[in-house]
């Protein structure tokens, strides 16, 4: 039986003689991009309808502005990201930073989905969970991925997400396979966003200045601040993602 009613999953259906794409169609080449983009479903929920700025205090941060303004400048530029992204190729990123539970994954996981539902493919990785991956496929004799598969996937995904890049305990071997993936990300001019809670003052003493010093030059940084751990309020209080 197939699985849509409307075109019988040719794709297509007549319309007074003129052939009609199908929804199923559309619907079919976002779960490939989804499954391709590495996102959890609770990730998936993470949408820019669902953030929400009154987690942010009107506390005054270094600068004058309190972090409702602050946070409103880090959701400004992550709209305006997927923007440039979807009128065509762009090379400036985001670096988004700030302490646990100050929303940055949330906000990398909004960018995501705007573009993956506006067709364009994401690669959302986390850092410490694709050097792991890395490691193992040494330890198979024969992995169900190897490594060369994992790095070209990061290289040249379209759009890469790095999360919770930074406050680890980086080996030399980790350090170099992260500067090989973003200095081919800034040679070619490919988009990428991070998340770190790693300060931008601290974030060489983790990395290394070579990686650092591309990043910058890759990414305009956004700090997020909150009083308390974003994933406590939500458990706290009423339910509002």
């Amino acid at each position: 039986m197939p699985g849509c009613n409307v075109c019988g999953d040719r794709g297509i259906y007549i319309v007074a003689g003129t052939a009609v794409p199908c929804n199923c169609m559309r619907q079919r080449a976002l779960g490939n991009r989804l499954k391709t983009a590495q996102l959890t479903e609770s990730m998936r929920r993470q949408t820019f309808a669902r953030f929400q700025l009154h987690y942010y205090s009107q506390e005054q941060a270094d600068g004058g502005r309190s972090y409702r303004e602050i946070a409103q400048l880090a959701l400004g530029a992550a709209h305006a990201f997927v923007e440039r992204v979807k009128a065509g190729p762009t090379a400036e990123g985001l670096l988004f930073t700030g302490r646990v539970g100050t929303g940055k994954t949330f906000l990398a996981c909004c960018i995501a989905n705007a573009l993956l539902e506006a067709g364009v493919q994401v690669l959302f990785l986390v850092v410490p969970d694709y050097l792991d991956r890395i490691r193992s496929t040494y330890d198979l004799e024969r992995p169900e991925y190897t490594e060369l598969d994992l790095t070209e996937a990061a290289k040249w995904a379209p759009v890469l997400i790095m999360d919770d890049l930074g406050a680890h305990h980086y080996t030399e071997w980790g350090r170099q396979k992260l500067y090989s993936l973003v200095n081919h990300r800034l040679n070619h001019q490919l988009p990428l966003v991070v998340t770190t809670n790693v300060s931008l003052e601290d974030l060489e003493e983790y990395l290394g200045e070579r990686t650092t010093s591309r990043l910058f030059q890759m990414c305009r940084p956004y700090r997020l601040l909150t009083d308390v751990d974003i994933r406590i309020s939500r458990r706290l209080g009423p339910e509002t993602a």
